[in-house]
């Protein structure tokens, strides 16, 4: 007689990716419809929109004199001969060293303010924000505020909505031909190219450039806004690295706020614990990301602090102090969070007041710009301040000449008739001034050398004379001649020396004399 088979045990569980269950992987976007705010924080990006638009849009036309041989032009990275003008600093290209300094120092300095007041950069200077904010201008100039909007959205299309799309996308690719146009005048002479581009007449490699940012410009701060910040930019995964628990950030003060209620006064004649906040979502109307700050800290949150200014607002016409979206560090939330809730798992109202006045206790920590005076932010600007230092000392003692010396490798000497020795070598003088001027190239610490240099007369018995031109490198043929009684015994080290004619400036190089080997 057969049994039935052994039945095995079914397991309490389900694929998590099952088809019944799969979601799409592109999640359409839901448009965010931000409300404008007003406050402090609302003035302070309003100022950083309009000085870092300024610096942007301006600096190409600012002039510095550097006498007639050299470009007028107070910023400029002319490619073609290789140089980059900073008002006074000019650099060379064998000096990128200083860009790489300047790119440290641009990272340290962004740890050093996220570790300080969190995403700072993002909320207020970062190109992406100020982008976007300019935009939100525009729109909420032609099309109205929030609701004027959303309504207009909702809206079949008519000739008015027609028009009001137009112009605002119209204005939006204007102000991408701006910054596109704006880029390529740090390039070359700007007065010049604008007149070449506006006739057609300038390289096809303009034209390539802003129509390339026009569009960037455009669909990053008008299209996508939100989405370049939460799904683009690797900056909000590694900010969480940066921050720490004395870390400055935009925080909902839940042990203040908690319990949410919507009627308070209806709570409170109940005898219910009742929060500061009224659950009136003026913090997420005006966040440009549409996150809610109440969640918590949000990979999504640029720290623009709208809802503070919000959140302030509703504060003022409910007769209540301010702060309940605040600045503040997670070490002062969480010992705030331990006070209000005291044994138990919820926010206790009573516990954070006094009873008489009605006040915060004194025991509440208020987050305060000590916080931001620790070792980690020491550490950060010690570096930061000490990689500028030290670029600004090398700027400060470089010499306006330079001089480098290549032996002859094959042959290395050539014997005379007469027993003298000679070495040949590729010299190269470089002039790091915008005018002309004459030096003196000399040999020292080889006794007996006599210098000789091609397509330049004159042969001297250590110097002679060489005009230099401004701002370009000579490069020279020369020989080093020693009479056989003043030749050295082995291979000698000796300089070759680069002087300014009044001997204000010297620089020098130092290589070899090689001779035949003794027999």
């Amino acid at each position: 007689m057969l049994s039935d088979p052994p039945t095995s045990q079914r397991y309490d569980v389900e694929p998590v990716n099952s088809k019944e269950r799969r979601q799409s992987l592109y999640a359409p976007r839901t448009k965010i419809f931000p409300k404008r705010a007003n406050g402090r924080f609302r003035q302070f990006k309003w100022l950083v929109m309009l000085i870092t638009l300024g610096i942007y849009y301006i600096t190409p036309w600012l002039r510095w004199d550097r006498g007639p041989y050299a470009p007028d032009q107070a910023v400029l990275v002319d490619l073609a001969n290789r140089r980059f003008y900073f008002f006074f600093i000019e650099i060379w290209p064998q000096e990128f060293y200083y860009v790489a300094g300047l790119l440290v120092m641009a990272g340290l300095g962004l740890f050093l303010v996220t570790s300080t007041v969190g995403r700072a950069w993002c909320g207020y200077a970062c190109p992406q924000t100020v982008w976007v904010d300019l935009f939100l201008a525009v729109e909420g100039f032609i099309e109205g505020d929030r609701n004027a909007r959303i309504k207009l959205d909702k809206a079949p299309w008519t000739l008015g909505k027609l028009w009001k799309r137009i112009s605002k996308h119209a204005i939006w690719i204007l102000i991408g031909i701006a910054t596109g146009g704006a880029w390529i005048f740090y390039f070359a002479d700007a007065p010049s190219l604008i007149v070449d581009v506006v006739t057609l007449r300038a390289p096809l490699v303009a034209y390539v450039t802003i129509a390339l940012l026009t569009s960037t410009t455009y669909i990053f701060g008008g299209l996508m806004r939100e989405q370049v910040c939460t799904y683009m930019c690797p900056w909000p995964r590694i900010q969480g690295a940066m921050l720490d628990e004395h870390s400055l950030t935009v925080t909902y003060n839940g042990w203040r706020g908690e319990p949410r209620s919507r009627h308070a006064k209806k709570a409170i004649a109940e005898n219910k614990p009742v929060g500061d906040c009224v659950d009136c979502n003026a913090c997420v109307v005006v966040c440009p990301m549409g996150i809610d700050i109440r969640d918590g800290q949000q990979l999504e949150c640029i720290t623009c602090a709208l809802c503070i200014d919000a959140c302030d607002d509703v504060m003022d016409r409910l007769g209540k102090e301010r702060g309940l979206i605040s600045y503040a560090t997670l070490a002062d939330h969480e010992h705030n969070m331990a006070l209000a809730m005291g044994t138990g798992k919820v926010v206790q109202p009573a516990r954070i007041r006094d009873r008489l006045t009605g006040k915060l206790v004194d025991t509440i920590r208020l987050t305060d710009w000590r916080s931001v005076i620790r070792p980690r932010t020491i550490v950060y600007f010690i570096g930061w301040t000490a990689i500028g230092l030290g670029m600004l000392t090398a700027l400060a003692l470089r010499s306006p000449l330079s001089v480098s010396v290549l032996h002859d490798r094959n042959p290395l000497f050539v014997e005379m008739r007469d027993g003298a020795v000679s070495n040949g070598y590729d010299i190269k003088v470089l002039n790091m001034t915008p005018e002309p001027r004459t030096v003196t190239l000399s040999v020292e610490g080889l006794p007996g050398a006599t210098l000789a240099v091609t397509d330049h007369p004159g042969t001297g018995p250590t110097s002679l004379e060489l005009p230099l031109e401004p701002d370009k490198v000579m490069t020279l043929r020369a020989y080093v001649q020693v009479a056989p009684e003043a030749l050295p015994e082995a291979q000698t080290r000796f300089i070759i020396g680069v002087a300014s004619t009044d001997g204000a400036v010297r620089t020098q190089a130092e290589t070899t004399f090689e001779v035949p080997e003794a027999k």
